[in-house]
């Protein structure tokens, strides 16, 4: 059966494809930035200036529709307090905590890469959201795509231990119910708008953590005169605090935002499924990681997995 898509499924579609485009190359970003900076550190600086960029597109763009900041009414602040502590703030801790907790980074990558799974439970039981058999089997396919790319040539399969697992199922919850509140914000509240509250209100709750845990001395800590240098690692990693804050927490999560409000949570987070198959390919073209056949065909089952999710059915609910 072919598939039937109208222009503003295009659209999400290819919106969906670059936010995780971007969110690939977070993990790099990521990994230079912790290199010179504290953990929460990286996080405010990152997280800062977002709110402030966005508000400032905000005032410059009030008249249009993508990217107006409109005043959150009070009976919809709850919706936004969900969304803000679910995500990043509550997925970052219980992330940061599954890798602590698990032996193999690759294991813990594996199953925090299982938001897809959980979506349909999470859209059909809080959204009503119509799932269908091909949404359950094209899942199921990327998902076994996810599990060959991040577990072949891969030696370490100890776990660690459980509780890692169950705070890895933790974070993807709080990462879907994110998704969910998206898809329940209504739809006169701009993406730009949700995207800023959300984030501002994660900020809220980070602030007080990096105060306790790290502060303003983690600043005076770093040495500043590395960026005499475009090459030293702080270059290196304020240059990936800055990819984070205006590609991956800006532009990725505005299309992101856009995009699971034209095609639902279900079909939307299918592509998370794709996210690891960019990262292996940037470390395979940038930094000249070999890719077994087995990985290729891990990649290969993703994408056909998310051709299977997006294909409509005649019939009905699964």
């Amino acid at each position: 059966m072919p598939i039937s898509w109208n222009r503003t499924q295009y659209v999400a579609i290819v919106a969906l494809i670059v936010s995780m485009v971007i969110w690939s190359f977070s993990g790099i970003a990521i990994k230079h930035a912790l290199l010179v900076l504290p953990p929460f550190t990286m996080i405010v600086m990152r997280f800062v200036p977002s709110v402030v960029i966005m508000f400032l597109i905000g005032i410059v763009k009030r008249n249009h529709s993508l990217f107006c900041l409109q005043r959150i009414e009070l009976r919809d602040l709850p919706l936004f307090l969900i969304a803000g502590f679910c995500q990043p703030f509550l997925y970052y801790l219980l992330e940061t905590y599954t890798y602590n907790a698990l032996c193999s980074p690759t294991i813990a990558e594996t199953l925090l890469s299982t938001s897809p799974l959980l979506s349909p439970l999470f859209a059909a039981v809080l959204l009503r959201e119509r799932v269908t058999r091909n949404n359950i089997i094209g899942i199921v396919i990327s998902t076994a795509g996810v599990f060959a790319l991040s577990l072949v040539g891969n030696s370490n399969y100890s776990i660690g231990s459980y509780w890692g697992i169950l705070l890895a199922f933790a974070a993807v919850s709080a990462a879907v119910v994110d998704s969910v509140m998206m898809r329940k914000a209504p739809l006169k509240y701009s993406s730009l708008t949700f995207v800023f509250y959300t984030q501002l209100i994660s900020l809220c709750f980070f602030l007080p953590i990096w105060f306790w845990r790290e502060g303003p001395a983690a600043l005076n800590a770093l040495d500043w005169s590395q960026l005499d240098s475009i090459h030293s690692p702080l270059s290196v990693g304020l240059f990936s605090v800055a990819y984070l804050t205006v590609f991956a927490s800006i532009t990725a999560y505005i299309l992101y935002c856009y995009a699971i409000r034209q095609v639902g949570v279900t079909q939307a987070n299918a592509f998370n499924n794709i996210r690891p198959a960019f990262t292996a390919l940037w470390m395979f073209l940038l930094f000249g990681e070999h890719l077994p056949f087995g990985k290729w065909m891990g990649i290969a089952l993703i994408v056909f997995g998310l051709f299977v999710c997006q294909k409509q059915e005649k019939v009905s609910k699964f």
